[in-house]
C-alpha cells in the first residue's frame, strides 16, 4: 500500500521526510500530552504574554536551575499564581521528572480549583490529568499530573504520611504575604526538608516584596529575590471624611452608579455584618433606582466563600455588579477583569486569641503598605481606587503574622504527629505566642492527646488523622465508646462547613426564623443540626423533590450542606480505615441523646456555662466571664417555650461580637462530673459554680463508696463457695 502511493505520486523517502519535518512544523506537539497544540492555545498564549510575569521568565527559570530557593514577588493580576507553577513544570520537564512534579499551595479552596481549571487551559492539557488539584473532600488529579494545585493545609496533611514530599521536585508556595499559620508551618518545615533533599526546589510567591525577615529566613542558603514589574495603577483618589467608613463608602458607590461609566464595583468593608446590611441596603436601592440609570446587582464575597467569581450570566452582564466583601485576600478577585472601581476603607478585622478566657478578641486596625497597593491593583490601569482615608497615612510595612494571634491548638498536634514521621524541628519565621502555646499543651494534655512524656498518646495520633478540631475529633472518638458515631459525626461535619443557616434581609428575617424553628429540637442545637441534616438528606432521596428549592424555601445553604455531606462521609471513610466501631444510627431514643451528650462533654468539657440568676446570663467556668444565648438558639429569647436550661455545653463564645454562647446544649451537672478529667476540675477557678460541682462530685464519691463496700461484702462471701479468677 506505502509502495503504491509513493508510485502514484513519484515520492521517494527523502520527500516524505521532508514533509513529514513541514507537517512537524506546522503541527507544533505539546510536551505535556503529546498532541498537536489547539489554536485557543495560540489565543491564550498570545495574552500570556502581556501579563508582567512574562519578562522575568527567563530570569526565573536561570535562578531556578541555580539556586534551590526563589522568592517572586507580584501584586494580582501580574500572572505570579497561573504562570510560575507552569515554568516549574517545564523546568521538570527537562529534568525527566527525576525528582518529582509541582505542587502549588493556596490560601483558599476557591482560588485551588480556579486556578487549576485556568492553567490546564492555557497548557493545553486536561483537568485532572496533567493539571489538576486537591482541596478538601475534592480531588480531581491522577498518577500523570505533573502540575497539582492544592490548599496549603491540604499538603500539610499530606506530609502525614510524605513528611519528605518526595512525589514533589518543586514546591510553590503562594501567597506567602499573607501569613497564614498553616503557611508559616509549611515554610518551616520545609527550610528543614530542604536539608535533607538537596534537589528539592522552593519557590516562594508574594504579592508585596518580602521583607529582610522573609529573607534571612532560609539564611545559610543561596536565595534568589525577583520582583515582578506590576501593572499600571489607574487613578488613586484619597478622601477622609468625617462620618463612618461605611456610609462614606456607600455614598460614593452610588455617586459612581450615577455618574461614572460602566464597570463592576469592588468594596471593601471590615465585617461580615456590614456586608449583609450593604447588601440589604443596596438591593433596596436597586429595586428603586430610575428605569433608565440601570441596575445594581450586590454580591457579597465573605471570606472563604466558595463559587467561582469570574462566572457572569447574561441576565448579570446587563448590571452593574458591586462586589462586597471583607476579606484580606485581594487574590480572590484575580480573574474579574470586568471591575474598574475600587473602594478601599483602609481596615481590616483581625481574630486574636486570647488563651486565658480561651476565645477570640476582634481588633479593627489598618491594612498593610502592600495590601492597600494590592487593592488599587484591582481596579486596573483605566480604573479608579477611591481609598477612604488620607493619602499621608502611616500604614503597617507588613501584614502581622496570624500564628501570633491564632489558637494554635491545632497547629501544636499537627506538629506532634510531624515529630513521629521524622520531622520534629519547625523553624518558625515569628514564633508563636508562649500564653497561646502553653494553653495548647494544655489542652491537649486535658484531652489526653499526650502522654507523661509530651509526646503524642494513642490516643492523640487517632485524633491527627482526622480532619476536625482536636475538641470535635475526641468527641468523635469519644462516640465510639458510647455507641453513637452515626449522630456525632453528623454534628461534627456540620459544625466544620460553613453554616448552613442563610441571614436574609430585614424583610424575610421573620421567614427564616419561622422555617429554622421547624427544625428545632428540645434537647439543644447540636440536635437540631442532625434534624436539619436528615431532613436535607431525605430531601435528596424523594424523586420529586428540587433539593436546592427546598433548601431555599427553608432559608438553608446549599452549598455547606453539601460539604457538610461530604465531610461526614470522608469522616466515616476514616474511622472505618483506622477500624473504629461505627454504630448504627439511633437518634431520638432516650439512651442515644445521654450518650450523644456524653460524647459531648467528651471533648468540650472545657466550655461549659451555668445560667446563674434564671435569666439568662451564663457563667462560663473555666474563665468567670458572664455570656449569653445567642437569639438564634433553640434556648433564645424568641422561643420562650423551650425555657432555659440551668447547664449548658456551647462549641462557640463570641467574646467581642456579641458576647454570646452559639450552638449551645443542655447537658446535667452529674454528667459533666462524670466526664471531666479530674484533674482539669481541681484547677478550676473557685467559684459559686465550682461549690455547687464539688458538692455533687462529693456526694457522687459517698455513693460510690457505699457501692463498692456492698459488692466488697458480696464478692467476699461468694469467695467461700466459687472459686475466683484473678487476671494478674
Amino acid at each position: 500500500m506505502e509502495q503504491d502511493i509513493e508510485d502514484e505520486f513519484d515520492l521517494d523517502s527523502e520527500s516524505l521526510g521532508q514533509l513529514d519535518k513541514e507537517y512537524d512544523d506546522i503541527l507544533e506537539i505539546n510536551q505535556f500530552d503529546g498532541l498537536p497544540y489547539s489554536s485557543r492555545f495560540y489565543k491564550l498564549l498570545e495574552e500570556r504574554k502581556e501579563l508582567p510575569a512574562w519578562e522575568a521568565k527567563n530570569e526565573f527559570m536561570d535562578m531556578l536551575a541555580k539556586e534551590q530557593f526563589v522568592w517572586m514577588s507580584g501584586c494580582a493580576r501580574t500572572g505570579r499564581s497561573s504562570q510560575v507553577p507552569q515554568w516549574c513544570a517545564e523546568f521538570c520537564l527537562s529534568e525527566q521528572y527525576c525528582n518529582g512534579m509541582v505542587v502549588c499551595t493556596q490560601i483558599h479552596a476557591q482560588q485551588a480549583v480556579d486556578l487549576a481549571l485556568r492553567v490546564a487551559d492555557e497548557m493545553d492539557v486536561n483537568i485532572g490529568h496533567e493539571v489538576g488539584y486537591s482541596i478538601p473532600m475534592e480531588t480531581c488529579f491522577a498518577n500523570d499530573t505533573v502540575l497539582r494545585y492544592c490548599t496549603d493545609d491540604t499538603l500539610l496533611r499530606e506530609m502525614m504520611s510524605d513528611p519528605l514530599l518526595e512525589h514533589y521536585a518543586v514546591v510553590v508556595v503562594d501567597q506567602a504575604h499573607q501569613r497564614t499559620v498553616s503557611t508559616d508551618i509549611l515554610l518551616g518545615l520545609l527550610k528543614d526538608i530542604c536539608v535533607q533533599r538537596p534537589e528539592l526546589r522552593v519557590v516562594v510567591l508574594t504579592a508585596t516584596e518580602p521583607g529582610p525577615k522573609l529573607l534571612t529566613h532560609f539564611s545559610g542558603s543561596a536565595v534568589a529575590n525577583i520582583r515582578l514589574q506590576n501593572q499600571a495603577v489607574g487613578e488613586v483618589v484619597y478622601s477622609a471624611t468625617q462620618e463612618g467608613y461605611f456610609c462614606s463608602a456607600l455614598r460614593l458607590l452610588l455617586e459612581i452608579h450615577r455618574s461614572e461609566e460602566e464597570g463592576d464595583v469592588l468594596v471593601f468593608l471590615v465585617t461580615t455584618q456590614e456586608i449583609s446590611l450593604a447588601h440589604e441596603i443596596l438591593s433596596h436601592e436597586a429595586d428603586s433606582s430610575p428605569s433608565g440609570l440601570g441596575s445594581l446587582l450586590p454580591i457579597p464575597v465573605h471570606p472563604g466563600a466558595t463559587g467561582s467569581l469570574q462566572d457572569c450570566t447574561e441576565e448579570q452582564s446587563r448590571r452593574r455588579r458591586v462586589f462586597l466583601t471583607s476579606s484580606p485576600n485581594e487574590d480572590l478577585f484575580w480573574a474579574v477583569h470586568s471591575i474598574r472601581f475600587v473602594i478601599d476603607t483602609g481596615l481590616e478585622r483581625r481574630y486574636v486569641h486570647n488563651p486565658r478566657i480561651r476565645t477570640n478578641s476582634v481588633l479593627i486596625q489598618p491594612i498593610s503598605a502592600g495590601q492597600a497597593t494590592s487593592r488599587q491593583q484591582l481596579a486596573g490601569p483605566t480604573g479608579k481606587c477611591f481609598c477612604l482615608y488620607p493619602e499621608d497615612r502611616q500604614l503597617p510595612a507588613e501584614t502581622r503574622p496570624l500564628i501570633a494571634e491564632a489558637n494554635i491548638t491545632s497547629t501544636v498536634l499537627f506538629l506532634k504527629r510531624m515529630e513521629i514521621a521524622g520531622l520534629g524541628h519547625c523553624d518558625f519565621i515569628d514564633r508563636p505566642d508562649p500564653s497561646s502555646l502553653m494553653q495548647a499543651l494544655e489542652e491537649l494534655d486535658y484531652l489526653a492527646a499526650l502522654d507523661n512524656h509530651g509526646n503524642l498518646s494513642e490516643v492523640g495520633i487517632i485524633m491527627s488523622e482526622l480532619p476536625l478540631e482536636p475538641q470535635l475529633a475526641k468527641t468523635l472518638l469519644a462516640s465510639c465508646e458510647f455507641d453513637c458515631v452515626s449522630e456525632v459525626v453528623i454534628i461534627a461535619a456540620m459544625l466544620t462547613a460553613p453554616s448552613c443557616f442563610i441571614v436574609p434581609t430585614k424583610d424575610l428575617k421573620p421567614d427564616a426564623a419561622q422555617c429554622h424553628m421547624r427544625f428545632q429540637h428540645p434537647e439543644g442545637d447540636h440536635f437540631t443540626l442532625i434534624n436539619i441534616y436528615k431532613a436535607f438528606t431525605q430531601s435528596q432521596k424523594d424523586p420529586h423533590s428540587n433539593v436546592e428549592k427546598w433548601c431555599r424555601d427553608n432559608f438553608l445553604d446549599h452549598g455547606s450542606l453539601l460539604i457538610a455531606q461530604s465531610l461526614r462521609s470522608e469522616l466515616i471513610d476514616t474511622l472505618k480505615r483506622i477500624e473504629l466501631p461505627v454504630s448504627l444510627p439511633a437518634f431520638g431514643s432516650r439512651h442515644n441523646t445521654i450518650s450523644v451528650k456524653r460524647a459531648l462533654l467528651a471533648g468540650f468539657f472545657m466550655q461549659v456555662a451555668r445560667d446563674v440568676d434564671g435569666c439568662g446570663n451564663y457563667f462560663i467556668v473555666t474563665h468567670k466571664h458572664v455570656a449569653q444565648i445567642h437569639p438564634s438558639s433553640c434556648y433564645g429569647p424568641k422561643i420562650p417555650k423551650l425555657g432555659l436550661p440551668e447547664w449548658v455545653i456551647f462549641h462557640e463564645h463570641s467574646f467581642s461580637e456579641d458576647n454570646c454562647l452559639r450552638t449551645v446544649t443542655q447537658i446535667k451537672p452529674h454528667q459533666f462530673i462524670e466526664m471531666v478529667p479530674q484533674y482539669f476540675f481541681y484547677n478550676l477557678p473557685s467559684s459559686e459554680t465550682k461549690d455547687i460541682l464539688q458538692q455533687i462530685l462529693d456526694r457522687s464519691t459517698s455513693q460510690s463508696s457505699e457501692e463498692k463496700a456492698a459488692v466488697s461484702q458480696t464478692d467476699h462471701q461468694e469467695e467461700h463457695t466459687h472459686e475466683r479468677c484473678v487476671i494478674q
